[in-house]
């Protein structure tokens, strides 16, 4: 991870924002800490930060619509922060776009350590390994994997996905998580495998993370094309 990396953080509570944006820069971040939604609408178009942590109940544009707005423009990483672990805000999130969320409070050294987690799979989003050619897909020239006779093609060295011919826009999550797959189709993943994996997670963690970035996965790529195995997981269909 880059020493300067510019982390946006839109918190409207002063006490955690300023605190966190303390903790963030002793360790070597780069943070511009915004009060509510609308000027970190602002801060994001201005600077481009590399990741944005966004607390869900912030003023003006709460943090839902901040992540969708953002997802608009750009797949930067996106953690959300939320207060409860079991609030429906931590799934609209997801489903927002949001990459990952951690509950409040949270410690410093747990949301450096998530944020690091993020940097790492984006970073290495194109070092993926190549997936095998196994299961019923095909590997034509150049590393590019066809599923349901051509109906999806996955570059695996371009990071380009082609759905019937048309290019399909996947976050790098998506495509950690759809790389996944496809070296092993026809195999189950288990979502803490998969959490493991793509999330890159030495630790338990929620599997709704999994459960909405694969429905978010199925509008794209096809909602049959990856297949539920109820008690086990996911798997792609060879």
């Amino acid at each position: 991870m880059a020493e300067q990396t510019h982390v946006l953080f839109v918190e409207d509570d002063d006490v955690i924002r300023e605190a966190t944006q303390l903790a963030l820069e002793r360790d070597g971040f780069v943070v511009t800490a915004m009060p509510d939604g609308l000027s970190g609408l602002e801060a994001f178009r201005a600077n481009r930060p590399d990741i944005a942590l966004l607390d869900v109940m912030v003023p003006g544009l709460d943090g839902v619509s901040l992540c969708r707005r953002i997802r608009d423009e750009s797949t930067v990483p996106v953690i959300m922060l939320s207060a409860r672990a079991d609030s429906i805000d931590v799934v609209l999130g997801l489903e927002a776009g949001a990459d990952d969320y951690v509950t409040k409070p949270f410690d410093g050294a747990v949301l450096v350590a998530r944020i690091r987690a993020v940097l790492r799979r984006f970073g290495h989003a194109s070092g993926h390994r190549s997936a095998e050619s196994e299961g019923g897909s095909s590997v034509s020239g150049g590393g590019v994997l066809s599923f349901g006779d051509g109906e999806l093609e996955i570059d695996t060295e371009g990071m380009e996905v082609r759905r019937g011919g048309t290019p399909v826009a996947l976050t790098p999550t998506e495509m950690r998580l759809l790389l996944e797959f496809s070296s092993a189709p026809g195999t189950v993943l288990s979502r803490d495998k998969l959490l493991e994996r793509v999330w890159d997670y030495g630790w338990g963690g929620d599997t709704r993370v999994v459960d909405v970035h694969v429905q978010r996965l199925r509008t794209k790529v096809g909602q049959d094309r990856i297949e539920t195995v109820r008690g086990f997981g996911y798997k792609l269909k060879a």
